[in-house]
């Protein structure tokens, strides 16, 4: 969907675009973002290396002089109106990421008033590539713009993390929010999510291609076992005498074997070892060596897949097609429990192991697996018609 058709339905159900109290409707962009590595480190306070898709949600946005939000949602064909006032958030938890980014930008000191806006786009929904931190830093970036609020992007990222947290139930970490607001085109992002300090990575590997195979097996992390990981990890960290699992050493972690459960040492056995692969990756794209990341890779997979327990069969599966037709590396990607894979493949490879996974997971599952080629683009931003 490119703004053009998003303003049609904005004028269908609003009226036109002209101006209204002396502000006419702008159009903003966010997209959602893939995760060369480091997966559940975020949370704990550990490094990632994400990077922002073409792939994007847009609105068209305008105050209406009230306050009360009527929103569209053009791709669910859903509506909800609130009150900017409200306490009572509404009862769609889809709404809730745009009711709590109302609501934590005004806890900012913005003054946020009633608007007008529909949205869509064309990032897929439950495929692990954040559609849900699109659609906050998309309104975050767009609120904070319309009212002047003079809010940094790191800042507008927490207020996605934290309407996650407060307003939709998931305990997420601030990846996802943090590369919505600050992807770079042709570049990865290691990011410190103890300190927020973060470093651009140029990605132009010559000879390979990034690609997501979505598996349709749609998660939902909301009220999952998503949480249960995260809670694990927290008692670890508080057993070893640590602020998040990112302090706590190897060492430490053996010594305390004795006294965790089965289940919370091979969490943080996997988030330690997740750390080391992040690393790994940085140090072996200063050298072009994409063979070692795709080796990382996909012990990244088996760790998620057997210790951190957030992978599936139909991940599985794909996981090892990859293997088996020689791609470089393969994981799944995002919380887990359904969505993509994220696969690196040689360019003499691409077309045979598109056709060959695609055929292969329709004989197995009787369904159909989707083909979402990567390119990186750019954060948060207004655009203009295109």
């Amino acid at each position: 969907m490119d703004s053009k058709v998003l303003l049609q339905h904005f004028e269908q159900r609003f009226g036109k675009s002209t101006s209204v109290g002396g502000k006419e409707a702008a159009c903003f962009a966010a997209p959602g973002r893939v995760n060369l590595i480091g997966e559940h480190t975020d949370y704990n306070g550990g490094y990632v290396f994400p990077g922002a898709v073409e792939q994007c949600l847009m609105a068209w946005v305008r105050p209406n002089g009230g306050t009360r939000v009527r929103l569209y949602a053009v791709d669910l064909d859903a509506e909800c109106t609130f009150d900017v006032n409200d306490s009572q958030m509404p009862e769609s938890v889809h709404f809730r990421y745009v009711y709590g980014v109302v609501r934590e930008l005004m806890a900012l000191g913005v003054k946020v008033e009633g608007f007008d806006a529909v949205y869509g786009g064309d990032v897929p929904l439950g495929a692990g590539m954040s559609s849900s931190a699109a659609l906050e830093s998309c309104f975050a970036f767009a609120l904070n713009d319309i009212f002047e609020g003079h809010i940094d992007r790191m800042e507008l990222a927490r207020a996605g993390q934290r309407t996650e947290h407060k307003y939709v139930g998931v305990k997420c970490g601030i990846m996802d929010q943090f590369i919505s607001m600050h992807g770079r085109a042709g570049s990865l992002v290691r990011l410190d999510c103890r300190s927020g300090e973060f470093e651009y990575f140029p990605w132009h590997p010559k000879g390979y291609r990034l690609v997501l195979v979505n598996s349709c097996v749609k998660h939902e992390l909301v009220g999952s076992p998503y949480n249960d990981r995260r809670n694990s990890c927290e008692r670890v960290a508080r057993l070893a005498g640590c602020d998040t699992l990112r302090d706590c050493t190897r060492e430490q972690l053996e010594a305390l074997k004795p006294q965790l459960s089965d289940e919370d040492y091979r969490r943080a056995h996997f988030v330690l070892g997740e750390e080391e692969r992040v690393l790994a990756v940085c140090d072996a794209l200063k050298r072009d060596d994409y063979e070692e990341v795709g080796r990382q890779m996909y012990q990244t997979h088996g760790g998620l897949s057997r210790e951190y327990e957030v992978s599936c069969v139909e991940l599985d599966f794909l996981v090892q097609e990859a293997w088996l037709c020689g791609v470089t590396g393969a994981r799944l990607m995002g919380g887990g429990f359904g969505g993509c894979t994220i696969n690196l493949v040689r360019e003499e490879l691409y077309e045979k192991f598109v056709a060959a996974v695609q055929q292969r997971y329709r004989d197995q599952f009787d369904r159909e697996c989707k083909i979402i080629p990567v390119v990186i683009g750019d954060g948060a931003r207004r655009i203009g018609l295109e």
